[in-house]
C-alpha cells in the first residue's frame, strides 16, 4: 500500500509531462501541415541533383583533387 503513496504521484507527474509536450508541439506547429513532408519525398530534385552527382564524381576522378604527396 505505502508503494501507491509513490507510484500514483509520480504517475501523474508522467502524465503532466505528456501533456504538457503536447500542448507545447500543437502550440509550435508541428501538427499543422501533415501532407506536405510525405509528398515532398516524391518530387524529383531536378537538374540541381544531376549537377552536384557529375561534380562528385569528377571531383573523384580528377587526380590533382587528391591530397598532396607525401
Amino acid at each position: 500500500m505505502s508503494v501507491l503513496f509513490l507510484i500514483l504521484p509520480l504517475a501523474l507527474v508522467l502524465v503532466g509531462v505528456a501533456v504538457w509536450a503536447y500542448i507545447w508541439s500543437a502550440r509550435g506547429g508541428q501538427f499543422d501541415d501533415l501532407d506536405t513532408p510525405a509528398v515532398r519525398l516524391l518530387h524529383d530534385d531536378g537538374e540541381s541533383r544531376v549537377n552536384d552527382v557529375r561534380a562528385v564524381s569528377r571531383s573523384s576522378a580528377d587526380p590533382s583533387s587528391t591530397a598532396a604527396p607525401r
